[in-house]
This record gives structure tokens, C-alpha cells and sequence, in this order.
């Protein structure tokens, strides 16, 4: 487990994570593929705001039941609350999820050479 510092762009958002990186998620939905984000997902308790909550801005689509937060000054998207599953996944066994997907595209220090990447198929998702 290590400690990750991370921001959005301008650094109007600034956050540190507790995580086992692992691997990250590309997801090929239609605003992931566009996003460019790499994920990943951590318990509530591991994410920590060094700058207010709700000095950044959030977009929600779709079922209504993820949230993006994304910087306003600079449009970075450094979290977001992951989806519930939807009739689909749930039909098929997949457990809803507690906690934030942090995009490590944010952190300071990660060598994304060597994460392996698990590929996720959003777009084939039913909402």
C-alpha cells in the first residue's frame, strides 16, 4: 500500500489516495474512450480531499447513479463515484461497488509502463 498525492491540472483540486496499484480499468464507453481516463478503484475511507469537495463541478448521464467530478477552472476529471450495476451486471452477479475510481492519470509519480491495463466494457452495457 502506498500514499498517492494527486490533482487536476491547474491544482485547484488536490487530493491523496491510499492504494495497491495494481492495474487500471480503460473503459470503451462513449465519455471514458473520450476522457482518456485510466482508473482505479478504491474503498471510500482510502481517498482523502485536500482541497473542498465541492469546489469541483459534477456531471452525471445516464442512470443518474455515477458522478464525475471534474475541476471548472481547468476540466479535469481527477474522480468520480462509480456507476451502480446495472439490470445486466446484477442479473449476472456483479456486486455494487462503495467507493471512489480515481484516475491515475492524476497522481503524481506512477509510471503507467508497467500497470497492466483491464480492458472494460462499458458500451456493451445496457442502461
Amino acid at each position: 500500500m502506498r500514499t498517492y498525492q494527486g490533482s487536476c491540472h491547474c491544482g485547484a483540486c488536490r487530493f491523496e489516495v491510499d492504494m495497491n496499484l495494481d492495474h487500471v480499468r480503460s473503459c470503451n464507453c462513449s465519455i471514458c474512450k473520450r476522457r482518456g481516463a485510466l482508473i482505479h478503484r478504491v474503498p471510500t475511507a482510502a481517498l482523502r480531499m485536500l482541497t473542498p469537495l465541492d469546489d469541483l463541478s459534477v456531471y452525471q448521464w445516464g442512470s443518474k447513479t455515477a458522478k464525475d467530478y471534474f475541476c471548472p477552472r481547468c476540466g479535469i476529471l481527477p474522480f468520480r463515484v462509480p456507476s451502480a450495476p446495472t439490470a445486466q451486471e446484477l442479473a449476472q452477479g456483479k456486486q455494487a461497488f462503495v467507493g471512489w475510481a480515481v484516475n491515475v492519470r492524476c497522481l503524481d509519480g506512477v509510471d503507467l509502463a508497467g500497470v497492466p491495463v483491464l480492458k472494460v466494457d462499458g458500451a456493451g452495457l445496457a442502461i
